[in-house]
């Protein structure tokens, strides 16, 4: 029987999480489907009451807006997902009464690994664009990276609690400035990952071009379309390296087809390349 898996979020029709995922699916020979279906917060326990009514699931790949919806409906969040109250990834494990939804998240990993790829400092200074459930796990990523304190760059603040929390989980020291104060204040930093929507820091980027100032350190900007953002074109203008959201998805769907697929060790540098040549991404070079 043909398993299943999904990503899920709304809107969710730009998403190359598709490409990725059936690549590496047939890479590996292993016979799972993936598609995308749009599913909203309100509509996330309908949905997942169709899923627990089913046994050929084998995963579910989570993006906005329901990351911190999906980490209070699964049975059991395990790893840093638990600390961070936030998961983007749910496995299917066999139980008494239908199969048990276990929460992951591997946006973390999928953080630290583009990073360390584009050649980020031990414990670098750090901003994060945005207060939401990818900027939670950017917070977590900076964490492993081994910085102790980080910026928080928002909208407002009080609306950060996903964040707050993150912070708190993993043991690192968040400062709160406007979003407004940002193009003024970035081009200080080692890293800065912006975990804004698309277009979302169109504003930002603008004011960076017009300043005209150097920017030396690294951003990742998560949105990957349009491409290139108006940040990270600014960015580049500046002098500094940009790493495209396409990177950090890239990272965060090879643990998730880890998982998915069952796959022990390490994933085949063969799988690796043919995900990257679905979504044009560059081949690795380790």
């Amino acid at each position: 029987m043909t398993g299943r898996a999904a990503v899920l979020g709304h809107p969710i029709g730009h998403s190359k999480s598709p490409a990725l995922h059936r690549a590496a699916y047939a890479a590996l020979g292993v016979d799972i489907g993936y598609e995308a279906i749009d599913v909203t917060v309100d509509a996330l326990p309908g949905f997942l009451s169709t899923v627990h009514a089913e046994d050929s699931w084998r995963g579910l790949s989570v993006t906005m807006p329901l990351k911190a919806a999906m980490a209070a409906a699964v049975d059991e969040v395990r790893g840093v997902g638990e600390a961070l109250g936030v998961v983007n990834t749910v496995t299917f494990e066999p139980g008494h009464a239908g199969p048990r939804l276990v929460g992951y998240n591997t946006d973390v990993a999928g953080i630290v690994n583009a990073l360390r790829y584009a050649g980020a400092p031990d414990a670098p200074s750090a901003a994060v664009l945005g207060g939401g459930g990818t900027a939670a796990a950017a917070v977590a990523a900076l964490r492993d990276l081994g910085t102790a304190s980080a910026t928080v760059f928002v909208r407002d603040a009080v609306r950060a609690a996903e964040v707050r929390a993150a912070a708190a989980g993993v043991g690192i020291d968040l400062q709160f400035r406007p979003l407004t104060a940002a193009a003024l204040e970035l081009p200080g930093y080692d890293v800065v990952v912006s975990t804004l929507p698309p277009r979302a820091a169109d504003g930002t980027g603008a004011d960076l071009a017009a300043a005209g100032a150097a920017t030396p350190g690294i951003l990742l900007d998560a949105a990957y379309d349009p491409w290139p953002s108006r940040i990270a074109a600014a960015w580049t203008v500046g002098g500094g390296s940009v790493v495209p959201g396409l990177e950090m998805l890239l990272y965060q769907a090879i643990e998730q087809v880890r998982l998915f697929a069952a796959v022990d060790g390490p994933m085949p540098a063969e799988v690796i390349d043919v995900m990257c040549d679905a979504v044009g991404a560059p081949r690795r070079v380790f």
